[in-house]
């Protein structure tokens, strides 16, 4: 059988090349992909935490999970000195703690989580979003580097799950969805 390309084009007006590419639509090319997010947390003495969307799940056998952290981030150098971290997925109806997080001018420690329900990882004491569809609670298994960001891979220690409908991002917006929809079969 031979391959044979469709007769379709993509649209030329909107090609890059890598060498002429910009980094705002290089992320506005990533920005089509329609992803979950996240919070990630570290506890202890100084609690950190940071909205993010840049998260995986990566083996069943060990329990593993990523996420991806801008070496400039105030949250790089938590992950980096601490031996656990959190991930709670948000659900749809919590937009305004998925901002509350990102904000770069929100207070830091301990008095960042004074606006948001929050709940300690029974294994770890991370702190870990209430009412998020999802809670993991990861021991750092290992870091790789990743250009201007980290890879941190978590190995999961507990999770902890509710039925909800989620919180995407697509193209740069927020987005609920609903836990009413069909069912992926593989």
């Amino acid at each position: 059988m031979q391959l044979h390309p469709s007769t379709a084009s993509l649209e030329t007006t909107n090609v890059r090349t890598l060498e002429t590419t910009d980094a705002r639509t290089l992320r506005d090319a990533f920005g089509t992909f329609a992803t979950g997010v996240t919070v990630v947390t570290t506890g202890g003495s100084v609690p950190h935490a940071m909205t993010a969307n840049s998260f995986t799940s990566v083996s069943l056998d060990p329990p593993l999970l990523l996420v991806c952290i801008g070496k400039g981030a105030v949250m790089h150098q938590h992950l980096g000195t601490k031996d656990f971290f959190g991930v709670s997925v948000l659900a749809a109806h919590q937009e305004k703690t998925a901002r509350h997080f990102a904000n770069r001018y929100r207070p830091l420690g301990a008095a960042q989580f004074e606006e948001v329900d929050w709940l300690p990882g029974d294994l770890t004491a991370v702190p870990l979003i209430a009412d998020a569809v999802t809670g993991f609670e990861c021991q750092v298994w290992r870091s790789y580097d990743g250009g201007d960001h980290t890879i941190f891979i978590g190995r999961v220690l507990s999770v902890y799950q509710r039925e909800a409908g989620g919180l995407v991002v697509y193209r740069g917006r927020f987005q609920g969805i609903t836990s009413e929809l069909s069912a992926v079969t593989a």
